[in-house]
C-alpha cells in the first residue's frame, strides 16, 4: 500500500525547505543593493 502520509511530509518539508531558501536570498539580494553608494528605495 502506499504511503501517501510519508509522501505528503516529504513534499511540504521540501517546499518548506525553498521557501526558507528564497526568503534568505531574497535578503541578500536586498543587503547587496542597499550596499550601493546610490541605492534608491522605490514606491
Amino acid at each position: 500500500m502506499i504511503e501517501y502520509e510519508d509522501m505528503y511530509f516529504l513534499l511540504l518539508n521540501k517546499i518548506t525547505d525553498i521557501i526558507k531558501d528564497l526568503q534568505e536570498v531574497q535578503q541578500q539580494a536586498e543587503e547587496l543593493y542597499m550596499a550601493q553608494e546610490d541605492a534608491r528605495i522605490v514606491e
